[in-house]
């Protein structure tokens, strides 16, 4: 296992053992040393002569004649033993320097290897490290990423829940304005129904009174006639006019004026008013209120005789006579401003 080292996370490890095995080495080269020193001096040891004796009588023809050899030359001495050994230590110390320094060298080779391969593996270490972390920064992107899209799909969703809402809020409204436009539609229409069954009903009773007064006026005449002479003639209802008022009485120029003054700031009109003229019949309640109104005489122009009904039905009610009352139905003769 490498031990890591904060100031020198590269240094190789202590060897453990080195003081005992240079002890080691210090003995077996002392013991080499004694036994080369006692071999070479065994070996340089002077043999002792021999010497025999013979027991029997030897024939002069075997005896060999004695040969004259000529003197040995002499020997150079020998070099002392001393100086040998004291060589063969040196040349042994230089062969053990030599095993040591390629032991150092094999050593360093190995250190060398040793920490190489550690700085391999440190940087394989550091690049798995760089890897992993690569790897853990692409996750958490990842990650953010997809909380990312979570979060917007999320806020796009609300944001289509709220429309559908809004939508939904504005259909309702809608369809409750619509609801309200049908039920004030046929209130409208309840309202003029009504307006108009009490004008019929008004018209029919004022029919009646017509004729009831009618019937009186030709039983008055025809008892005049018989008391003045079958001669004489009267033209007394020809001067005494019904006029369009309710109840026999014709409107007053004060409430035309009242009428005039009430329909023309609603007439809404804003194209030439050359030669138009439209007269409006109006049938109202003794209140005031409208209860019908109509084109009486066209002016020839559509869009301005519908201008001038439309004033005429802003101005319910319509103001009363000096009498307190409103006329049943008169006329109304409008022209633009102008």
């Amino acid at each position: 296992m490498i031990r890591k080292n904060t100031e020198y996370p590269l240094q190789p490890p202590r060897e453990r053992g080195t003081g005992r095995a240079f002890l080691f080495a210090l003995v077996m080269h002392a013991l080499l040393g004694f036994f080369l020193y006692h071999g070479i001096q065994w070996q340089n040891s002077t043999p002792e002569g021999e010497q025999a004796e013979l027991w029997t009588e030897v024939p002069d023809s075997a005896i060999p004649h004695p040969v004259v050899t000529p003197p040995p030359a002499p020997v150079a001495p020998a070099p002392p033993v001393r100086d040998e050994q004291a060589d063969i230590a040196l040349q042994e110390k230089k062969r053990h320097q030599q095993e040591a320094a390629r032991a150092a060298q094999l050593a360093e080779e190995q250190r060398q290897q040793k920490l190489k391969q550690q700085q391999e593996a440190e940087a394989k270490r550091q690049q798995q490290l760089a890897a992993d972390q690569a790897t853990q920064r692409a996750a958490k992107l990842k990650q953010q990423q997809e909380q990312q899209q979570q979060q917007q799909a999320e806020r796009l969703k609300q944001q289509q829940l709220a429309e559908q809402q809004k939508q939904q809020q504005l259909k309702e409204q809608q369809e409750q304005k619509q609801a309200q436009a049908e039920a004030q539609k046929k209130a409208d229409a309840e309202k003029a129904a009504k307006a108009k069954a009490q004008a019929d009903a008004a018209a029919q009773a004022k029919k009646k009174l017509d004729a009831e007064r009618n019937a009186r006026l030709a039983q008055m005449q025809g008892m005049v006639g018989g008391v003045g002479g079958g001669n004489s003639t009267s033209n007394g209802l020809g001067k005494t006019g019904t006029g369009n008022g309710s109840g026999g009485t014709a409107a007053t120029p004060a409430f035309n004026d009242r009428v005039q003054r009430r329909v023309r700031p609603n007439i809404v009109w804003s194209e030439s008013p050359e030669g138009l003229e439209t007269v409006i019949a109006v049938r109202c309640s003794p209140s005031g209120t409208v209860l019908n109104a109509s084109v009486y005489r066209s002016s020839g122009n559509p869009a301005w005789d519908a201008a001038a009904l439309r004033a005429v039905q802003r101005s319910d009610p319509m103001p009363q006579d000096i009498n307190g009352k409103t006329p049943e139905s008169f006329t109304i003769t409008l022209r633009p401003a102008g």
